[in-house]
């Protein structure tokens, strides 16, 4: 099972910006003379050496998650990352048709934005699949792409697009991957998957807010997290903001460690992130992440990641 994560921001599209790059850039160049760099033969390593939030970005796209098992293809929303998903897609396949099966956490425009952009469905003969669990889900998607808003209507697109309407804690396969649904805490409802092939698991958890973290009101919650070895979890604020923003639907990295550690999962992979943070304040909170997981771990094996656009881990 292969996961690539081509969206991770969270609620709006985030590019960088020109004071951001000019500020990477000037840290570059302040660390190069600190090394005493006199070489250009020196630089490519130089590069390959600097910090993430110097020498790369998380991105600014929102939320999509391409998940490849057994052949099959599942994508995790629809945010602005599916475009270039869609893209890439297409470099993959061509000739041959895509057959794929997307997956709404829910309805947020952060989360299907992108999908009008998605150019495997404007080309006759491929299938794309929608699921979701909420009402109207297919009216949801059509109204996006009236002519008030966008100028190619749903219809208009050439792709072979089902929608298929999902149950709170549906279970059901695609192929020979099995995929479980879980209502989740946020305004307007969302869902969690959990994704299963060959003995190996990940579970999509974005959008939620978790008030109540004693066992008996998580029990039902863990046994659907269980053993996963990969949950991708909804890490957009702080502890301060999580107060600061209570019902707002979303939750903190330190949230998701103690879930992760009570659930066994293996490798815990924050997203969602908060537009107005830029590189340099996401490496801080992920830094204070894995100093609060020292002091929570015990004898637990737990791998943190911050998800970036272009990640890829194999399981």
């Amino acid at each position: 099972m292969n996961i690539h994560f081509w969206g991770v921001r969270g609620s709006i599209a985030t590019p960088l910006t020109n004071s951001e790059l000019i500020s990477k850039i000037e840290s570059a160049l302040r660390k190069s003379i600190e090394l005493g760099l006199t070489d250009i033969s020196q630089v490519s390593e130089f590069v390959k050496g600097l910090p993430p939030h110097i020498g790369g970005t998380v991105g600014g796209d929102t939320a999509c998650v391409e998940v490849r098992a057994g052949g099959g293809l599942l994508i995790l929303d629809a945010g602005t990352g599916i475009r270039r998903l869609g893209l890439d897609l297409i470099r993959r396949y061509s000739p041959n048709g895509i057959e794929a099966h997307i997956l709404l956490s829910h309805t947020h425009w952060d989360h299907i934005c992108g999908f009008p952009f998605f150019a495997p469905a404007n080309v006759p003969g491929n299938k794309i699949t929608l699921y979701g669990a909420h009402g109207m889900l297919e009216s949801r998607l059509r109204r996006q792409q009236e002519s008030e808003y966008f100028p190619v209507s749903l219809d208009a697109m050439s792709a072979d697009i089902q929608f298929v309407r999902l149950e709170k804690y549906e279970r059901f396969n695609i192929g020979d991957i099995r995929v479980a649904t879980f209502p989740l805490n946020h305004p307007g409802g969302s869902f969690a998957y959990r994704i299963s092939h060959n003995g190996n698991t990940v579970v999509y958890a974005t959008d939620s807010e978790y008030q109540d973290l004693t066992q008996p009101a998580m029990k039902a919650y863990f046994e659907f997290l269980r053993g996963a070895d990969i949950l991708v979890f909804d890490a957009q604020y702080t502890m301060v903001e999580s107060v600061e923003k209570e019902n707002w639907g979303h939750s903190t990295a330190f949230v998701g460690i103690d879930i992760a550690l009570d659930a066994g999962i293996k490798k815990l992979v924050f997203t969602h992130h908060e537009p107005t943070y830029d590189d340099e304040k996401l490496w801080r909170v992920f830094q204070e992440s894995k100093r609060y997981l020292e002091l929570q771990r015990a004898d637990r094996q737990l791998a943190l990641h911050m998800a970036y656009e272009g990640l890829e881990i194999e399981v």
